[in-house]
């Protein structure tokens, strides 16, 4: 039998009317702006974070990534045990190439972070692979740029230049940087001298710029044509002054994919379907007649350099193979004796290290495949086989 206190407590809880409280304002959290959105300059990041070569400073992420380094590769015998070209030096797509002087240079992505920013485009030089001086900052952000000095977002302000290629065209006499940006978009430099250190300024036309896919690479052909590559294979001709496309891009058929999804980074996303060379970091070279277009993309957990052949440039491209084990998106040059090497830097924990400037020997068999040579030079290794 329930209480005279509780009854009257339950017909009070009943017939009180209840008195609706203000509804307190919804917090609503800022709209992230969409990315590439231009964005306020963030506050300074640090001195010495966007450089690679003297005066550089590490935040201790890159020590931590070569902590982690397995090395198994080479445990494997897929690579030799490399040895980095400059001592203490942070380097992400690390590209080399044989200048019109006959000097060897050497650049790439530098800075501790470029998920979020660095100073422009750092330059080495060397006589004969071995030994190498800076020649320091040849383009930078804040002397420089023009549509490239804006901070844009990618999940937060950037403002990094990634994968820039110097190239000497022949033809021209004269130096040209490819490169790219977060989160999408390519740009063109020229020298205005005809020397590798610049000064350099936008090469295409009404200072423009390419939208779309990144990593930018140029191949000038026999006939003295230049070619502008990027993305897993995209190609197009450039103009004679290299100041605008002369065709619209293609990307190249590949005949006999690699079906194996392990053999391609996301495991072949619909996108893909296994059906290109690479995901990203394209570039193009001639060989005896053979055009061999390379890309990077993970190969059983490897990001590693891969190839295939063709004797068109526009393809369709076949054999594609695995060419150096975590040689990633890199370059293949040929020296002054007439041995090709390809560029490396180390971009998984299968490497005997993380972001270091480094090259390797290659061969090609009967068939045309590019394998790690089996004999290296002292100079590149760290310890003799």
């Amino acid at each position: 039998m329930i209480s005279p206190a509780k009854f009257l407590a339950a017909l009070l809880a009943v017939s009180t009317p209840v008195f609706a409280q203000p509804a307190s304002p919804e917090k609503t959290a800022t709209p992230a702006p969409q990315s590439g959105a231009i964005v306020p300059a963030p506050a300074p990041r640090g001195k010495g974070l966007g450089l690679s070569g003297p005066g550089a400073v590490h935040s201790g992420r890159w020590e931590e990534m070569n902590r982690r380094v397995s090395g198994s590769a080479v445990k494997q015998g897929l690579m030799p045990d490399l040895k980095p070209l400059i001592a203490n030096t942070q380097l992400r797509d690390t590209v080399v190439i044989l200048g019109g002087d006959g000097n060897y240079y050497l650049t790439g992505s530098s800075g501790d972070d470029i998920w979020d920013h660095n100073d422009g485009v750092e330059l080495w030089r060397s006589p004969d692979l071995k030994t190498w001086d800076y020649l320091g900052l040849v383009w930078t952000f804040e002397k420089d740029a023009t549509w490239p000095k804006d901070w844009r977002f990618h999940h937060k302000p950037v403002r990094a230049l990634w994968a820039p290629e110097l190239h000497y065209i022949k033809r021209l006499k004269n130096y040209f940087i490819t490169f790219s940006m977060p989160p999408g978009g390519r740009g063109l430099l020229r020298s205005t001298t005809g020397k590798p250190e610049g000064p350099y300024v936008n090469a295409l036309a009404n200072d423009a710029r390419l939208e779309g896919d990144i990593d930018a690479s140029l191949f000038e052909d026999d006939d003295g044509a230049v070619y502008l590559v990027w993305g897993g294979g995209w190609i197009a001709r450039l103009k004679d002054d290299l100041s605008a496309f002369a065709e619209e891009p293609r990307k190249p058929a590949l005949l006999h994919p690699d079906k194996n999804p392990p053999h391609h980074a996301d495991t072949c996303p619909p996108r893909r379907d296994c059906a290109d060379i690479g995901r990203e970091g394209a570039a193009l070279f001639k060989k005896d007649g053979k055009y061999y277009l390379t890309a990077a993309d993970t190969y059983d957990g490897r990001y590693s350099s891969l190839v295939a052949i063709s004797d068109n440039i526009y393809g369709p491209y076949d054999h594609r193979h695995e060419a150096v084990p975590c040689g990633g998106g890199t370059d293949y040059f040929r020296d002054k004796e007439g041995r090709w090497w390809c560029a490396f830097f180390g971009n998984d924990d299968q490497s005997s290290f993380r972001e270091k400037p480094a090259i390797v020997r290659v061969e090609f068999d009967a068939e045309g495949l590019i394998h790690v040579a089996k004999i290296q030079p002292d100079f590149v290794l760290n310890s003799k086989p």
